[in-house]
């Protein structure tokens, strides 16, 4: 038989259960406009029945209040995170692309590319072709072509500027994931030594949660939390967990009590991957010591970072990339020579690949080089384009034939990279299209010059590009025959023969790469043989067919190095020649033509519009903002357009997850008025009971 006040602990259990339940939803309104709390309620359940030994069996023996629970689907918190990582990288494409497409845009106001080269091929050309002698109007034109490298130089600073700042708020992004992890891993050590306890850390995981919802924009998540279960009892709860956050497609970030920082590093100068990259750009590495890279550019990587990435490195998808041929490693001259098969390595106007020495990844290791040398064959009837790199150091090249070559990364967006790739494609083309024509004129009786070249980078000087495709063998062995002059030496003299030969083969190189074919290789051929003759040099014909190859080097300390490929918009200009004396800019074919003669400035004309004269991207010259915009305006819609899809269905996430987890105010002020009855009630109860006790001690005498 139960106790006389059975009753009365009933009657306490409830009233402890409606307090508890009150005081939860105190709680609950106080937070009502917290961030990240998570609505909580109270567990209970019916205590167990006591036999009693009477027919009625058992009794109820109140009710037990087994814990305080935060409501949470975390189903609806994983699709949160999973598109909260397309919010943030779009959300930074929007700002960015919008920057690169006002800096292309042109109104008719801003002196944009339209305007610039209308000024130079319609307004400046026009009043020129008028009156081709006046010297007045050849400075007018000379003056609109300096306002075209302006703009592109111009352009190219913004450019740089903008690459700058997203590589700094890389490593704002990379501090603030060192941030959050760091707080996540206190936050796992406190949870578990609460609900170690048999306490829930209602407002602990709460904010746990908060902070993975902040790190989602940034980079993208994986989070599993596994019980810790005791080996020796299974079923028990021991109360402890495990809670590991992976981000950029499963790379570990936090486990449990510990993090894996994150730090950026400056690349140097010889770790540059693009020709137009800024200098200092950022690798990520872990901080653990090993400095082992942290891979930002794995498929699975999202959120905030992928977007800041995607526009600093985006190439198009044109990264370096080929393989080594037969007998390729040569580690006596510690060179690797690369086939390659992409239409944008085969075109030197088109190749972003640094300029200044770099890293090359040679099946799986990485080597440093300082030069390359771009080089085309006929061997085998077609045409076949190799790079060969110059390694930095005397380590031995550990690489098979057909192994991989690679520098850099293929993104497949269009970043920085691609826009300042795009408009070096542009001032190449155009220059040598121009810069040819002009020189094949005159300028009164003086032969034609280059308008177009290229500041030097490291001293106050200008490039220049010359073109011997036309020179006669005769005239081909005169000039060498001058530089051996000027460099005493004797082709006759056998001592000298390996330096007469470097001299005829470096006077082969002043061939540009933009109008190489195989009749060029020909005559590059026959004009070696005439001087092979001459001076009865001894050379095979494999020797010369070597030595009259295209070849172009590009890199660190290569000073002979007058290459277009070395034309870039950040130093395009005009040619210091002309600029001091505009007399000198050609206008007719013929030396002998009078002043009056206009015939070379017609071909100028065609440019502008004759795609057979020069064509970008299948368009004309004077198309070039139109490609470029389309492509700015595009992605610029494009990351538009899907930053209002997701952040439209991030709302509608949310507000499903808040519809579970929120704090309604009508339902707690419903919840109140119901818990205060209870509270109520169990009080009413425990008077009532406190009566029957006072009537059954005091007045019958029990």
């Amino acid at each position: 038989m139960p106790s006389q006040f059975f009753g009365l602990n009933i009657a306490y259990t409830g009233l402890l259960a409606s307090n508890a339940a009150l005081n939860t939803t105190s709680n609950n309104i106080a937070n009502v406009q917290t961030e990240g709390y998570s609505r909580q309620q109270v567990t209970t359940q019916a205590a167990n029945a006591l036999r009693v030994f009477q027919t009625y069996g058992c009794a109820g023996a109140g009710v037990e209040t087994l814990a305080i629970e935060r409501v949470r689907n975390e189903f609806y918190d994983f699709r949160f995170w999973n598109n909260n990582e397309k919010v943030g990288e779009y959300e930074q494409k929007i700002y960015y692309m919008e920057q690169i497409e006002s800096y292309f845009h042109d109104n008719g106001q801003n002196a944009g590319f339209k305007t610039v080269f209308d000024q130079l091929m319609i307004t400046g050309l026009q009043e020129l072709m008028k009156n081709p002698d006046n010297l007045s109007f050849k400075e007018q034109f000379v003056g609109y072509a300096g306002a075209l490298t302006e703009y592109f130089n111009n352009v190219a600073g913004n450019l740089e500027k903008l690459q700058k700042d997203v590589n700094e708020e890389i490593k704002v992004k990379v501090d603030e994931i060192n941030s959050i992890a760091s707080e996540i891993a206190a936050l796992n050590k406190q949870i578990n030594t609460i609900e170690l306890k048999g306490v829930n850390a209602n407002e602990l995981r709460d904010r746990r949660t908060l902070l993975v919802d902040q790190l989602s924009q940034i980079v993208d998540v994986e989070v599993k939390e596994t019980k810790i279960a005791d080996l020796n009892n299974p079923d028990r709860n021991t109360g402890g967990s495990r809670f590991t956050v992976k981000i950029a497609g499963g790379q570990v970030l936090v486990d449990n009590f510990e993090y894996n920082g994150l730090k950026c590093v400056s690349r140097t100068d010889d770790q540059k991957v693009n020709q137009t990259d800024v200098d200092g750009l950022y690798d990520v590495v872990w901080d653990d010591g090993t400095n082992s890279k942290f891979n930002l550019y794995g498929g699975a990587i999202g959120g905030a970072l992928k977007g800041l990435i995607d526009l600093r490195d985006g190439n198009n998808g044109e990264s370096f990339s080929g393989v080594i041929v037969p007998n390729g490693v040569d580690n006596t001259n510690h060179t690797v020579t690369v086939k390659v098969d992409k239409h944008y390595l085969k075109d030197l106007n088109k190749c972003n690949l640094s300029d200044s020495g770099g890293v090359i990844k040679l099946g799986n290791k990485e080597y440093y080089y300082d030069s390359w040398t771009y080089s085309v064959s006929y061997d085998n009837g077609e045409p076949e384009y190799t790079y060969t790199f110059q390694m930095s150091d005397t380590a031995t090249i550990n690489a098979a034939e057909g192994s991989t070559a690679s520098v850099g990364k293929s993104v497949a967006y269009q970043g920085v990279p691609y826009y300042m790739a795009q408009m070096n494609e542009w001032i190449r083309t155009f220059s040598q299209k121009f810069n040819d024509i002009l020189t094949s004129g005159y300028a009164g009786d003086q032969k034609g010059i280059a308008l177009f070249t290229a500041n030097m980078m490291t001293e106050n000087k200008q490039y220049f590009f010359g073109n011997h495709g036309d020179e006669t063998e005769a005239e081909y062995v005169a000039r060498v025959e001058k530089i051996l002059k000027d460099q005493k030496l004797d082709p006759a003299n056998l001592a000298d023969k390996d330096k007469v030969l470097a001299v005829c083969e470096a006077a082969l190189q002043d061939y540009r790469y933009d109008t190489e074919s195989k009749e060029a290789y020909g005559k590059r051929i026959d004009k070696l043989k005439a001087f092979n003759t001459k001076y009865n040099l001894g050379l095979t014909d494999a020797e010369i067919k070597e030595a009259a190859k295209l070849k172009v080097t590009v890199g660190k300390d290569d000073a002979n190095s007058q290459s277009y490929y070395l034309m870039t918009a950040k130093y395009f200009d005009v040619s210091n020649t002309v600029e001091n004396d505009p007399s000198l800019l050609a206008t007719k074919k013929k030396e002998g033509d009078g002043a009056e003669q206009n015939d070379l400035l017609e071909d100028i004309n065609k440019i502008a519009t004759d795609k057979g004269s020069m064509s970008f991207r299948g368009c004309s010259a004077s198309e070039f903002l139109q490609c470029i915009l389309s492509d700015v305006a595009l992605n610029a819609s494009r990351a538009e357009t899907f930053y209002s899809s997701y952040a439209d269905i991030a709302i509608s996430i949310d507000t499903q997850r808040i519809s579970i987890s929120g704090v309604d105010e009508d339902e707690e002020a419903v919840n109140l008025v119901k818990y205060q009855n209870g509270y109520t009630l169990a009080s009413k109860m425990i008077q009532t009971l406190t009566e029957v006790y006072d009537r059954l001690i005091l007045q019958t005498g029990v």
